[in-house]
């Protein structure tokens, strides 16, 4: 830690896994509320990827309200264990899922961003005792 003090580093960790917190919270704010807003590109998306067919708007709704608890948890750091292992789970299995399309990288360039995504989700697993910035404990 040359040129810097210890609660220098604190503060910049802070600021830092805070700034990972807030760039998932937004990825996944948004397939959120593309739940209530889009049911049927969920249930699209259930289909394709996971292999769920016959979804509706009210099992999209469901799972958006859960989701959404989930999500408002996390950005609140609250149950971080937990919050923040749920959601490195649930991306991971996303990014996992998407395998065909990196099969075929050129043409899907851009699901090649749930990987660094769901790194920041592990970062933020592992380091979740020093994410205390703008937490509720």
């Amino acid at each position: 830690m040359t040129g810097t003090t210890g609660t220098d580093f604190q503060n910049r960790l802070q600021w830092s896994l805070f700034s990972l917190r807030l760039g998932v919270f937004i990825v996944m704010i948004m397939w959120t509320f593309d739940k209530f807003v889009n049911p049927g590109h969920s249930a699209r998306i259930f289909e394709h990827f996971y292999g769920i067919g016959g979804s509706t708007d009210v099992v999209a709704y469901v799972l958006g309200a859960l989701q959404l608890i989930l999500v408002l948890a996390f950005i609140a750091g609250i149950k971080n264990r937990l919050t923040y292992g749920v959601i490195f789970v649930m991306h991971g299995l996303s990014t996992l899922s998407s395998y065909n399309q990196y099969i075929d990288g050129f043409n899907n360039l851009l699901f090649f961003t749930a990987w660094p995504m769901w790194a920041a989700c592990f970062a933020l697993y592992v380091l979740r005792e020093q994410d205390v910035k703008f937490t509720i404990k």
